[in-house]
């Protein structure tokens, strides 16, 4: 038997490519993508769709290669590429072009801070993804930030035909911007077990939110978005205040 035909031949099997975690990266590429054409022929309310489509694509291939035993540095990178496209460079490009666009150079520099923090958010993650611990994430996620961008786009084009106010989109753009590379904590959703034995009241909220979810899905999905959004700034500012109130605690003096 061949030895060194054999290890060249595991060498090869460890280079390959999982083609089914990859195809669901590849929908989110494409996705992000069609979000491009679709802003250009000026359908914003489809390019905001075709992001969310892009957010469940990216859940799926994650949990698919975990749950297939197929995760790999191949595809750990894609995915993060196609992050960037997905939710930095297609979200930042729509909320510019939505509303942003009058606002000339403080506009599109809004859209370019939003896409340069994404890339930062995920470099970072990348780098620091094995040495986390627990279950949070360090900074707002890029597919949460876009999600907020979309679903915006989403319920003002739907619910009330019309679009917002551009300072306040410039206002929102810059705040996801920062949270994205802020170091609060954010819980990390896609680490969520299914498997595992929940409380019989957690399994009726969640069923709740699939029913609202499924009934007013543009409402739902500026609702979750938010929520998710403001959680990490809100648990932050309580864990601070305990904290200021242990270090006042250890500081007076005992009689």
């Amino acid at each position: 038997m061949d030895t060194g035909e054999t290890k060249d031949r595991k060498i090869h099997l460890k280079k390959g490519i999982h083609i089914l975690p990859s195809l669901f990266t590849t929908g989110n590429v494409f996705c992000g993508f069609y979000a491009f054409i679709a802003v250009f022929n000026d359908q914003h309310y489809v390019a905001a769709w075709a992001i969310v489509i892009a957010l469940i694509f990216d859940v799926l291939d994650g949990r698919v290669a975990r749950m297939t035993k197929t995760t790999s540095a191949f595809g750990a990178q894609y995915d993060s590429l196609a992050d960037v496209i997905s939710f930095g460079m297609a979200p930042a490009f729509l909320a510019y072009s939505w509303v942003m666009k009058p606002f000339d150079r403080v506009g599109w520099m809004a859209a370019f801070l939003f896409l340069l923090c994404a890339a930062l958010r995920l470099a970072r993650f990348n780098i620091t993804k094995p040495d986390v611990k627990g279950d949070h994430f360090t900074g707002l996620p890029t597919p949460a930030a876009a999600a907020v961008v979309a679903s915006l786009v989403i319920g003002f084009e739907d619910l009330f035909s019309t679009r917002i106010n551009p300072m306040v989109m410039v206002g929102v753009v810059y705040g996801l911007a920062f949270l994205m590379v802020s170091n609060i904590k954010y819980p990390a959703m896609k680490r969520f077990d299914f498997r595992k034995r929940v409380a019989f009241s957690r399994f009726l909220f969640v069923i709740l939110f699939i029913y609202i979810l499924a009934t007013i899905p543009r409402i739902a999905l500026f609702v979750l978005s938010f929520s998710y959004t403001v959680i990490g700034p809100i648990s932050h500012f309580i864990s601070s205040k305990k904290l200021e109130k242990a270090e006042k605690a250890k500081n007076i003096p005992t009689s």
